[in-house]
């Protein structure tokens, strides 16, 4: 019986070998993760797509143009929901993987970044579907309605779906970037504050470079931007009077 790869503890020594093939055991272990999630999908793509769908007017469904588009669309979407299901075990497998070299109280630390990063992960994704994707769709469909009768065809209105989503995503995770900047010494709370109108410039640069064709899910993904850049500047102004305190008492103890 396979075993699932043994997780090596930090500075345990390992041959080249060992390496690959404990590299190997969680590739399996990712990829059927994976196969499981997509099965288990597809057992429940009904309730998927509906979800999917929700966003759209009520007068509204997808149409497919082909003989296989019905299939395919749908095990697409159902390959990025196992995908999405197995993402916990996969980032778990690489976390294992790479864990080693860590010592562990700065895992500790990592792992609470995830914890963080997920629940802004998900922030986001409740943003981008209550939010965004219904504004959005909803302007967009009706736009000159006079000249044009939208057909919504079922696989690039999930890609838009997806990519909003993935976008919004990302955008969420703004706070936990600059923190990083600023703990590794590239940016600095003060600078951040002198620089303030630049960086809310470059918020709306990156703002227009994401995924939304049109103004209004442009302005939606902004909004939600500036107010997290704003507040990474008060986060990274409360790390670092926290670093600072952290080093005085390690100077007092010292002495």
């Amino acid at each position: 019986m396979a075993r699932l790869p043994r997780r090596l503890s930090h500075g345990e020594e390992a041959t080249l070998a060992e390496h690959l093939d404990e590299l190997r055991g969680r590739l399996f272990v990712m990829i059927g993760a994976v196969v499981v999630g997509t099965i288990v999908a597809y057992v429940f793509h009904d309730r998927i797509l509906d979800w999917l769908n929700r966003p759209l007017p009520a007068h509204m469904r997808t149409v497919t143009l082909g003989i296989t588009e019905p299939f395919t669309t749908t095990l697409t979407v159902c390959l990025y929901a196992g995908i999405l299901a197995a993402l916990p075990v996969i980032l778990w497998q690489l976390w294992s993987f790479f864990a080693p070299a860590v010592e562990a109280r700065h895992e500790r630390k990592m792992l609470f970044l995830v914890a963080c990063s997920v629940a802004l992960g998900a922030a986001g994704v409740w943003f981008g579907y209550e939010i965004l994707l219904p504004r959005a769709i909803q302007f967009l469909t009706n736009y000159d309605k006079a000249h044009f009768d939208t057909l919504v065809q079922a696989k690039p209105y999930y890609s838009f779906v997806v990519t909003i989503l993935i976008g919004i995503v990302v955008i969420f995770q703004t706070p936990l970037a600059i923190l990083g900047l600023v703990a590794l010494g590239v940016l600095s709370s003060r600078t951040l504050r002198k620089q303030r109108r630049l960086g809310y410039f470059i918020t709306a640069v990156v703002a227009l470079a994401l995924p939304g064709p049109d103004l209004v899910t442009t302005t939606l993904e902004l909004m939600p931007m500036w107010i997290l850049f704003e507040g990474s500047i008060w986060l990274a102004f409360l790390f670092e009077r926290r670093r600072r305190k952290l080093s005085a008492d390690s100077a007092t103890l010292g002495a």
